[in-house]
């Protein structure tokens, strides 16, 4: 395990400017690897500081909201910095939505200030209508109507004495009760910046410290990338950011940049075990210490031949957004418990049946967290309420037990969500979609194996004539929902069926069609790609 001794403990971008000015704090790469941008601590510091006053004397008091639509860039972070030193929510908007996907969650989160790009104009153009909260509109990498140039506005800000400062939070996105997406919304401490913040524990474990070089592969609007990166900056370490991920271009960075620490999904895991051996012997890996993945079940023999790879340095999390509770387990503890996400290192876990008891280990039930944060679902009581039991325990909707040494095994997802290379996916906003069009009587949306992405989207579809079934009729219901949805949310394939299996309650037996597909689709009637 890495030492920390070089560093303070966490702490906040501005001692590392103090500190270590000319620092790199994000270096951000071309889709080649070769460095497009690099933003020094001071430079963070100075920039986030200069956008919160302009912020503060918007009217923006602790507590209210500001939006971040961006790519992988440097500013994201200098956007996100700001509203954290200065006591505001922050929401980094999926940028893969389309104009009405985005514009319901810039409006929903309450954001009276978003920033933006160029490389987004389009998107963010379009969405102006839809979000009349908004009063200022800033854009980074060029011009477009309707937004202040982000340079030119931090420019302008007085040098006076800064406003008080606090720790604010991001607030992003996942699914509601309606399908809609909905903000996890934690509640603010308004400490004094620097102070605790719920990854420690994970990262301390993990020997985060003011030498760590963090490669970040995945989108920012993601919560584990960003939450991860930015905790390297409280510990002054460097993030070394891809625009993309690339099987290869990681390995590349990794030997480059002289990684210490990095983040992946399972299916990136995939990806770069099928590079050819030439090519992944090439690449010299031995300046990592830790690993981490999760967001998504990594085949057991996928986890057994990273270690073998890249050696113990691999570690898996179990946690979401929510910051409710963590779970953690290195290399040693995973090949003594494998398939196991590791033990509590933040709250209790307890695993309840019927009627709330709590089930003893080995036996299968719903996991919740004790003693862990707390947090709400923005605008949603419901599915805050349903998210807690009787007792003040929360779940994320997982099913899984433990064993007689408190280490949890997760085994199913109570909530149908899909998990395709690692991105959430949310199958009632899919079908909503779906039942719309006029030849629908009725769907069902939910993942079938993939042997790279885990799952993809599949879509059953009961008629209204069930004589119209056809490829061209499946085609045109994928098309018709890439016309509403993003097209990582819609069926890469379609079914017909004459009756789905729904119970007289209105409940969707979901299951019994998973368990037919499960070893792959029984005869897809139309396929995209």
């Amino acid at each position: 395990m890495a030492s920390t001794r070089d560093s303070p403990g966490p702490e906040f971008p501005s001692t590392w400017a103090r500190l270590d000015p000319d620092k790199p704090a994000v270096v951000v790469l071309e889709d080649g690897g070769e460095p497009a941008r690099t933003l020094t601590y001071a430079e963070l510091d100075q920039r986030s500081l200069r956008l919160a006053r302009l912020l503060h004397a918007d009217g923006l008091a602790p507590g209210r909201h500001i939006a971040v639509l961006m790519e992988n860039r440097a500013e994201l972070f200098e956007v996100c910095w700001a509203a954290k030193r200065s006591g505001l929510y922050v929401t980094v908007v999926n940028t893969r939505l389309n104009p009405a996907e985005a514009a319901y969650v810039v409006r929903d989160c309450g954001a009276e200030a978003l920033v933006t790009s160029a490389a987004l104009g389009e998107l963010a153009a379009a969405i102006v209508d839809g979000t009349p909260g908004v009063r200022r509109r800033l854009v980074v990498g060029g011009e477009l109507a309707g937004h202040e140039d982000y340079l030119g506005a931090l420019t302008a800000v007085s040098d006076g004495p800064a406003p008080p400062e606090c720790e604010g939070d991001t607030m992003l996105y996942s699914s509601g009760t309606t399908g809609l997406p909905k903000g996890v919304k934690r509640p603010l401490t308004l400490a004094p910046p620097g102070g605790e913040f719920r990854l420690r524990p994970l990262l301390a474990a993990m020997g985060y410290g003011r030498d760590t070089v963090y490669l970040s592969p995945a989108p920012l609007y993601h919560a584990a990338p960003l939450g991860y990166s930015m905790a390297v900056h409280r510990f002054g370490g460097t993030v070394v950011v891809m625009p993309r991920f690339d099987a290869e271009g990681a390995l590349r960075a990794i030997q480059r940049h002289r990684v210490t620490h990095a983040q992946f999904v399972p299916t990136m895991f995939i990806r770069m075990l099928k590079l050819p051996e030439p090519v992944r012997a090439g690449y010299d890996h031995s300046g990592l210490r830790s690993v981490v993945h999760a967001a998504a079940p990594c085949p057991v023999e996928v986890k057994r031949a990273m270690i073998d790879w890249w050696g113990p340095v691999i570690w898996e999390y179990y946690a979401g957004t929510e910051g409710n509770g963590i779970t953690c387990i290195d290399s040693a503890d995973w090949l003594a418990h494998p398939g196991s996400v590791g033990r509590a290192l933040v709250g209790q876990v307890h695993v309840l049946g019927e009627r709330d008891r709590e089930l003893p280990a080995g036996e299968t039930g719903t996991v919740y967290f004790s003693g862990g944060g707390s947090f709400e679902y923005h605008n949603d009581p419901e599915k805050t309420a349903g998210s807690h039991n009787a007792r003040g325990w929360s779940t994320l909707g997982d099913v899984g037990h433990l064993d007689e040494q408190g280490y949890l095994y997760l085994t199913d997802r109570l909530s149908h969500m899909i998990i395709s290379g690692g991105v959430n996916i949310y199958p009632q906003e899919t079908e909503n979609v779906l039942v719309l069009h006029p030849a629908v009587a009725d769907a069902a949306v939910f993942g079938i194996p993939d042997p790279e992405m885990g799952e993809q989207v599949k879509a059953v579809v009961q008629l209204v004539d069930p004589a119209t079934a056809s490829a061209e009729l499946g085609a045109e219901l994928i098309e018709y929902c890439r016309t509403r949805l993003a097209h990582y949310k819609c069926p890469r394939s379609v079914d017909f069926t004459e009756q789905l299996p729904r119970h007289d309650n209105g409940k969707l037996y979901k299951r019994l069609l998973r368990d037919a597909y499960s070893g792959g689709a029984p005869g897809s009637t139309a396929t995209t790609r």
